[in-house]
């Protein structure tokens, strides 16, 4: 008799990682937490966080510890705090520290590249203005390098720095041992290496210009970066602060996190609700725009749920809170958003393996360089050139930031217009996908019966048959019995008292509405040639057919269906633009789902499934060779959105079909599914542009920088401007429509 080992607990934690400063080194912290037992980590150089599943045995310290010891520092999230971009403190640092670099490096540039700008001892004016640049404007990019280099690693940063450290000993050098010191010396700019004598060669402007260069790209690229984590910030500041909680009658105002499940607070017009909960007293609009992207505010009443963040735009509400903190719909969006900018594409994992060998490479690709020219022209100027252009134009930055900045991007974006996109991974499913499985209760329809058309006998009055007939329906609870009820109220305005009500299971209802004896249903052995007609035409339309009469005379038939929602027409209609081809599921009667087909314009109908066979459904259709998406809302769609390639959920559905799909659409409008297959591709487009880009401009620059063709000024500031470009290559995905 064998026994299966227990299964050890693991938890999850989230780590903000401080002091990294290129892929490089999101690689090496990446790869000594995975080294830890039981550990599986992933790392985001962009957003400066871990994602770490760690077993039972190993405690959030032990991590902290290993980070450290890696050289980088670690710690929990505390709450987000939102700054403006001026009053950040890193930010601000950072600014200072270029508007210096650059004032002082400008001149020595200028001095070095103009000839007539250079007057007697022009060198020592360059010398004292580049000192301050290359020490303490270059001081993140040493004191990283040194890190690095005691725990045997090298970076972006060993680049800069011993590129930089390099073009300023080799100007130190010159002026002091060398002719460069000399009253009178001039020098000329060159755009490639060599021709000059090395004793009387400077790099001052080299080393100034470059590190004057980087930081700017730094701070471009810093900027950026916070641009592009702004929805999900937003998105997180948008809950109420504080709440007015009904306390033994009195209104108690209290900070909004104090609230608990079932505390009653009020809602004045104008306010925010403060948490997910129940309305259980007044009535009003409610404006979700902010959640949602639907501009039109929604209706509520007593016994309609709330989000948390929305607003009041009518009427003063009371609302008893059912979900808190992180339990409430914002905070699990804002969650969903937060894990899909930390995770890792499949295209991101290639990048980081490139990028963890890429510094060694370069360093003795430098090297390489050096021997080489040394060897061949014998010209140790020109070969110096050539090394120190090698060192600082191969940083592997851009590589690293190509891939998490689109994602932060396009899925803050996504979540400004109501779409949830759950991790990186997804976006690889949207670019495969070429078949849509469209559920039809609540995706496609309203699922609410409505009533349609009423036919009535020609000696008949068509509000008095709605009269009675919604009078007598008004007792029973049935869907088809309320959406008779409601579409009679709805036309002719208030309704009569019912007596004597009797429900005939299976046939319908009967009773007494203004002294005539009313049926509903199926109760009537003989109708009429124009009613038969009528319910044949109805039922022909995948509709149900009701019919009413009193005195044992039928006068009319009301046509009753499920509604199809106003915009599943367009939608469709751009699901087929995106190449995908639709497929109607439901477990409704063929004619009813080929009725509903018809008006939406879909071809291929699956109809009367069970719940437990839409997987079923699914798989025959991935058996054939498709890629399936399926869009549904409901409890039964669960399963059928883990089984599909790519599953979306309504938002307006069950907390089980959300958490089963790839991507949640929080409005219920099926034209946002065809939305979030746009963003996902256009994002996927952007991280393989954006990858293009990086990897290009390092294959072509590297050969351009050995073979002496780059001046080391030029090539810090293409370096500095690569990253820059893939950043704001990502940012256009803010102004998706």
């Amino acid at each position: 008799m064998s026994t299966t080992a227990p299964i050890a607990p693991v938890s999850e934690v989230e780590l903000v990682i401080g002091g990294m400063t290129c892929a490089s080194c999101a690689a090496r912290v990446e790869k000594k937490l995975n080294r830890m037992d039981g550990v599986t980590a992933t790392v985001n150089y962009a957003t400066e966080r871990a994602k770490v599943v760690h077993p039972a045995g190993v405690e959030v310290a032990d991590l902290i510890a290993t980070v450290v010891k890696t050289g980088y520092t670690a710690q929990e999230p505390a709450p987000a705090v939102q700054r403006p971009d001026d009053t950040d403190p890193e930010l601000a640092v950072l600014r200072q520290r270029l508007f210096v670099s650059v004032a002082l490096a400008v001149p020595v540039i200028a001095l070095s590249m103009v000839p007539a700008l250079q007057f007697d001892n022009w060198q020592w004016l360059a010398l004292t203005l580049a000192s301050p640049v290359v020490v303490w404007g270059a001081w993140p990019f040493h004191q990283a390098a040194w890190t690095n280099t005691r725990h045997g690693a090298a970076t972006m940063d060993t680049l800069v720095s011993v590129g930089t450290l390099a073009a300023f000993g080799w100007s130190l050098w010159a002026l002091f041992f060398g002719d460069a010191g000399m009253p009178g010396m001039r020098e000329r700019f060159e755009l490639t290496a060599g021709g000059m004598d090395g004793a009387s060669t400077i790099y001052l402007e080299v080393a100034a210009g470059v590190t004057a260069f980087i930081l700017l790209g730094r701070y471009l690229e810093a900027r950026a970066k916070r641009h592009a984590g702004a929805a999900l910030r937003a998105l997180m500041e948008l809950g109420a602060k504080d709440v007015s909680v009904l306390r033994d009658g009195r209104e108690v105002r209290i900070p909004a996190e104090r609230l608990a499940v079932g505390d009653r607070f009020v809602v004045r017009p104008g306010e925010k609700i403060a948490t997910d909960g129940t309305v259980v007293e007044g009535a009003s609009a409610v404006d979700a725009s902010m959640l949602t992207g639907e501009s039109v505010p929604v209706d509520v009443g007593v016994g309609d749920a709330v989000t948390g963040a929305t607003v009041n735009t009518g009427g003063r509400i009371v609302v008893a809170a059912t979900r808190i903190g992180a339990d409430t719909r914002l905070a699990r969006m804002a969650k969903l958003v937060e894990d899909a900018q930390n995770g890792k594409a499949q295209v991101q994992r290639l990048a980081d393996r490139v990028s963890a060998v890429f510094v060694p490479a370069v360093l003795l690709i430098a090297a390489a360089t050096f021997g080489a020219w040394l060897g061949i022209t014998g010209d140790t100027v020109a070969a110096f050139t050539a090394a120190v252009a090698v060192l600082i134009i191969a940083c592997p930055c851009a590589l690293g930031l190509a891939t998490p900045t689109a994602l932060m991007v396009g899925t803050g974006r996504g979540a400004q217009l109501g779409i949830l996109i759950k991790g990186p991974e997804v976006l690889e499913s949207t670019r495969r996908v070429d078949t849509v499985v469209l559920d039809k209760t609540g995706t496609v329809t309203t699922g609410r019966m409505t009533l349609h058309e009423v036919y009535v006998v020609q000696d008949a009055d068509e509000k008095q048959v709605l009269r009675l007939a919604g009078a007598l329906e008004h007792a029973s609870e049935h869907p088809v019995a309320r959406a008779v009820a409601l579409g009679a109220e709805e036309r002719v305005g208030p309704l009569p008292e019912a007596e004597r009500f009797e429900n005939v299971p299976g046939k319908g209802v009967r009773g007494r509405v203004e002294g005539r004896e009313v049926a509903v249903g199926r109760l009537f052995d003989v109708l009429p040639a124009e009613l038969a007609r009528a319910k044949e035409e109805a039922e022909r339309d995948g509709r149900t057919a009701v019919v009413v009469g009193w005195d044992g005379v039928a006068r009319g038939v009301l046509a009753v269906a499920d509604a199809v929602k106003e915009t599943s027409a367009e939608a469709v209609r751009s699901l087929r633009a995106l190449g995908l081809t639709p497929v109607l599921l439901t477990g409704d009667n063929r004619t009813v789902a080929e009725a509903v087909a018809r008006a939406v314009g879909i071809d291929e109908v699956i109809a009367e499934v069970l719940p437990e066979d839409k997987v079923d459904a699914v798989r025959r259709l991935q058996g054939r060779g498709r890629v399936v998406a399926m869009v549904g809302d409901g409890v039964n769609d669960a399963a059928a959105l883990a089984a599909a390639d790519l599953g979306l959920a309504m938002g307006t559905g069950t907390d089980a079909a959300i958490e089963a799909g790839d991507l949640t659409l929080v409005r219920g409008d099926l034209r946002v599914a065809a939305d979030a297959i746009r963003l996902s591709r256009r994002t996927l487009a952007t991280i393989k542009g954006n990858l293009v880009w990086a990897f290009g401009y390092n294959v072509a620059a590297l050969p351009l920088a050995a073979a002496g063709l780059l001046n080391p000024m030029i090539a810090g500031a293409a370096m500095a401007f690569s990253s820059v470009f893939v950043v704001t290559n990502s940012l256009r995905l803010r102004t998706f429509r």
